[in-house]
């Protein structure tokens, strides 16, 4: 598959070779442009360029291994070939460790050149397209609950990014009101699966109809049933099935369960054919799946099953820092949702809200921003000296002091757990002490 719109860059201080090189590229129908310095290249190259690039190794200034070495710090995923002449062969693999898609030595073989240059191509083609969809995803979604700069919140987003294209089964922990069904959605949107997302509540569904609710019944199965019912299961094929409070699950239902997950097969009530199914199993549990399984309530091979990655999700009183910033995104939700222009909030309910332990988590807070924006808060809460701009500032403060603190006042460490340039964070502190 050739890519016309991917460009590769020559880097080649040869005047005479960097030319017939670019004549190839040409008349191969590959798009080229020609640099004689590293440096001028390195300069040129804007973020998420969709090109690849050709270097030679030895030129003077800044050589094809010190390119190298720059461009993989600015994207680890941009491909780089390298040319070399005769006795460079230990250095070009060397740079292959460092990264470098491929070498050639000189005098090359044209053709083979070309044809990894096209593969190069393709792999960069890729990558871009990946990382464009990767952005919708995130556009598209809501950070409610996920919403955050507290450690925990950070690293439970870097393991949902990690693990949703994977068809790995996840057990979710958490107390009621973190998040779970969330985190699951994000796991299937990030997952690129096509099918559909399931919930399923299995303390919800009565026992006597448990077992057709999830995996379908033929008709004549039990009274009442005339036509084919395609369960929960079923009808998440090709897609995420949730099974919130798993717990809930009757004990003869769960080896079913456990045959879906082994085999990919399931058969519905009162039928005999083997139904093939491809369903991504998230469960979810506020409970110690393994200590009720030693207990004989739930089984332990199915925990073990479910249990290939676990994502355990902090309550809110753990995760206090993000209190702040949670409740103005909720108040700014409730205020489109309720049509109401609400003051910011003030600094001594955002103090209250600090100081509560929020046993309903970060789903009571959602509530508490709602009757706030309804106006069916205590008084207490009708403080408001500090505008919405200044309760940020604070709140950037008191997040940059925890990160500084954390790295034992390490700026490059704290700007890399923070997601910003280290130069912005030496900016921010010095505006910071400036007015302390």
């Amino acid at each position: 598959m050739n890519n016309p719109e991917i460009e590769v860059w020559l880097v080649e201080d040869d005047d005479d070779v960097r030319q017939t090189l670019l004549q190839t590229l040409l008349l191969s129908d590959i798009k080229a442009r020609g640099f004689a310095r590293a440096e001028q290249a390195l300069q040129a190259l804007p973020p998420e360029a969709p090109v690849v690039v050709l270097s030679d190794v030895r030129m003077p200034g800044m050589d094809g291994l010190q390119l190298l070495q720059q461009l993989r710090q600015q994207d680890a995923e941009l491909p780089v070939l390298l040319l070399t002449g005769h006795g460079d062969i230990p250095m070009a693999v060397a740079a292959m460790r460092q990264g470098a898609q491929d070498f050639f030595e000189k005098p090359y073989e044209p053709e083979q050149l070309l044809h990894s240059l096209r593969r190069a191509m393709d792999k960069r083609a890729l990558v871009l397209e990946n990382r464009r969809l990767r952005e919708q995803l995130a556009a598209r979604r809501d950070p409610g609950l996920l919403l955050g700069h507290s450690p925990q919140i950070e690293l439970l987003r870097r393991q949902i990014d990690n693990i949703a294209d994977t068809s790995a089964s996840v057990l979710i922990l958490g107390e009621t009101g973190t998040g779970k069904e969330m985190v699951a959605r994000s796991l299937h949107q990030g997952s690129g699966r096509k099918g559909n997302f399931v919930a399923v509540n299995c303390t919800a569904l009565p026992e006597s109809i448990f077992e057709s609710e999830m995996f379908g019944a033929e008709p004549g199965a039990f009274t009442g049933v005339t036509k084919r019912r395609i369960g929960k299961v079923e009808h998440a094929d090709g897609g995420t099935l949730f099974l919130d409070e798993i717990e809930g699950m009757p004990l003869n239902l769960q080896a079913k369960l456990l045959r879906v997950l082994q085999e990919s097969v399931l058969e519905r009530l009162g039928g005999n054919k083997l139904i093939e199914v491809d369903a991504r199993v998230v469960a979810a549990t506020k409970i110690d799946l393994q200590s009720a399984g030693e207990a004989g309530l739930f089984r332990s091979d199915l925990y073990f099953r479910l249990n290939v990655v676990t994502l355990a999700l902090p309550p809110l009183r753990e995760r206090r820092a993000d209190i702040p910033l949670l409740f103005l995104h909720f108040v700014e939700q409730a205020k489109a949702q309720y049509n109401r222009e609400t003051p910011p909030p003030g600094d001594e309910l955002m103090q209250q809200l600090l100081q509560r332990d929020w046993p309903g988590n970060v789903r009571e807070l959602r509530h508490t921003a709602e009757q706030y924006v309804l106006g069916v808060l205590p008084p207490a809460g009708s403080d408001t000296r500090l505008s919405l701009p200044q309760q940020l500032a604070e709140l950037e403060q008191q997040l940059i002091q925890s990160a500084m603190a954390r790295a034992d006042g390490n700026v490059a460490l704290a700007a890399e757990r923070l997601g910003i340039p280290r130069k912005t964070l030496y900016d921010k502190l010095a505006r910071y002490r400036h007015h302390s």
